[in-house]
């Protein structure tokens, strides 16, 4: 008990003085309090406290209130409401002189043993994203203590501290293995630190479920500002248009206050808040319900895409174009243009066509661009629309988007619409010279009419661009064709499929397969045919005569060539 008794007894060369780094008039309100603990009182009203320990004179008394919050802040005194007060944050310093205080654990450690509580996280990896939370919410803690301080010396001991946590957070994110919900939107969203601390402060009373001391605008503000012009500034960071609003991670309530004004009270949107409470349950039931509600349709199928644009042979120029395509996901990219007036979406918003010959890999990159967008596809089959009751095909076209818009809406995703040979929604009108022109005019009117107010990503594939009407083609943002692959793309093509842990024959080569003007597709088929001859095979190996044949054979049957038929 040695630094006990050089406490009690002010033994100024004793080191437990360095250790408090407490100015002489806490210093004083902490011994008061030390001596009532071993005297048999555990706590102490504040009025009791300040009146015993300073003089009442003139009220000096009261200017030391200020020294209490800094000991409280310090982690040395902890703060006690009455049993029948509200158990809440006060604003007010004065209301302090009704609570009680009392000497916290890490202080009694200290004074038993000349060392701290050492509060600070370990740097270790995290196993969990409650762990990762913890040392976040820590932070949180320091900032709030900083704001509600005016002692510049306890300031800067907690900037040191947010610091320290800072930068152990920083090391455990690199070393941990575990993917981390929060900063995964941070890096979605580009969040920026302050940015970072409003999110964090707002998830800690989400978590905390009690108070409502940091959903307050002013409040927030001030979390992260150290001045009245830095105040100013971060107003920006809750506006209107802000990254934390326009990206929908934040939303606000307007209340009225106590003081009769109207202010604003932010809270975290509920999917984003499920995504970090249930990070596995979260994606797992959206899947669920998305799958449940394209089964109820009875007209979309529901696409996992399992490749992504990185996989696809492209040329050069349509390469590009699906990249202009996938930066309209960017979140930057997309305040940019809400900003100027051109779009006001939260996701990418565009219309596309891709049009060529069959087996060029039209479908294949829609699949593979819906992946790269991390979006799901609902693909329609276009040949089901028409019926043969007079009206029912109109029905029909307003049925796919309607109920498109009915999943996109109760799943809370937008995946990609895909229609698949959309030849006959597309082709050029023609004079109504009969009732079944009249109905297919009508159909493509209405189709146009959707296609018009349609929002989301939409790919129509077709293989004829010769006949398409030229009111489609003002209303798709994109037009891509796909052509046949030259040599140097069917070489890349079969670099990607063939089986690298098979064996082949000495003379076989690529380069010579290659040679043959196969599209992708037929590549394909004609690797699988040639796979299942092989596997049949005694010795196992690919042999460039199995190949050859296989794609003779699929030249020759291939459909809309130019063969010549007749009678012998």
């Amino acid at each position: 008990m040695k630094y006990l008794k050089d406490f009690l007894n002010a033994n100024a060369d004793s080191e437990i003085f360095s250790l408090l780094e407490c100015d002489s008039d806490e210093l004083e309100i902490l011994r008061h309090l030390t001596k009532s603990y071993i005297n048999g009182v555990s706590s102490i009203s504040v009025f009791d406290l300040l009146n015993a320990v300073f003089s009442p004179k003139d009220f000096e008394h009261l200017d030391k209130i200020s020294k209490l919050k800094n000991l409280i802040d310090a982690g040395y005194l902890t703060q006690n409401f009455s049993f029948f007060k509200e158990n809440k944050p006060k604003l007010s310093k004065l209301s302090m002189l009704y609570s009680e205080v009392e000497l916290s654990e890490p202080f009694l450690v200290l004074l038993e043993e000349g060392k701290s509580i050492n509060l600070m996280p370990v740097s270790e990896p995290y196993n969990d994203h409650l762990e990762y939370l913890k040392d976040q919410f820590l932070k949180i803690e320091l900032y709030q203590k900083r704001l509600n301080n005016h002692s510049q010396n306890s300031i800067s001991k907690l900037e040191s501290k947010i610091q320290k946590i800072e930068n152990i957070v920083e090391n455990r994110l690199k070393i941990s293995k575990i993917p981390l919900a929060c900063e995964q939107i941070f890096k979605d969203n580009a969040l920026s630190p302050k940015e970072q601390i409003i999110f964090l402060a707002l998830l800690k009373e989400e978590y905390s479920g009690e108070f409502e001391a940091l959903r307050d605008l002013n409040t927030l503000v001030s979390l992260v500002s150290k001045d009245e012009m830095e105040r100013m500034k971060s107003r920006s960071l809750l506006e209107e248009g802000s990254n934390l609003l326009e990206n929908g991670l934040i939303d606000y309530d307007e209340v009225l206050n106590a003081f009769g004004s109207v202010s604003r009270s932010f809270f975290i949107n509920e999917d984003i808040l499920q995504l970090i409470m249930h990070p596995q349950n979260s994606k797992k039931s959206k899947k669920l319900k998305l799958e449940t509600l394209v089964k109820e349709s009875e007209i979309f199928e529901l696409i996992e895409p399992s490749s992504d644009l990185n996989d696809v042979v492209l040329n050069a120029g349509t390469k590009e174009l699906l990249d202009n395509i996938l930066k309209q996901g960017d979140k930057k990219v997309l305040n940019r243009l809400n900003s100027w007036g051109f779009k006001k979406a939260k996701s990418a918003m565009v219309k596309v066509i891709f049009y060529g010959s069959p087996g060029t890999g039209k479908t294949m990159s829609a699949l593979s661009l819906a992946k790269s967008l991390k979006k799901q596809v609902l693909s329609f089959d276009c040949s089901k629309i028409l019926s043969k009751y007079v009206g029912e095909s109109e029905q029909n076209v307003r049925k796919i988007f309607d109920t498109y818009k009915e999943i996109c809406t109760k799943s809370k995703s937008e995946p990609v619409l895909l229609l698949n040979e959309a030849d006959q929604f597309l082709s050029t009108r023609v004079d109504a010279s009969s009732g079944s022109d009249k109905m297919h005019n009508q159909m493509q009117n209405i189709f146009l009419e959707q296609i018009e107010k349609f929002e989301g990503v939409l790919i129509a594939t077709t293989n004829f661009m010769q006949s398409l009407d030229h009111a489609f083609s003002r209303r798709f943002d994109y037009k891509i064709e796909f052509k046949k692959p030259d040599f140097k793309a069917r070489l890349e093509i079969w670099q990607k499929v063939i089986p690298q842990n098979a064996s082949f024959e000495e003379s076989f080569s690529l380069e010579e397969l290659a040679k043959y003007e196969l599209s992708g597709a037929q590549i394909m088929l004609t690797l699988k045919n040639t796979a299942l001859k092989v596997a049949c095979s005694d010795n196992g190996i690919f042999t460039m005569r199995e190949f050859e044949n296989e794609i003779k054979r699929e030249l020759n049957s291939a459909f809309g060539e130019d063969k010549r038929v007749g009678l012998l």
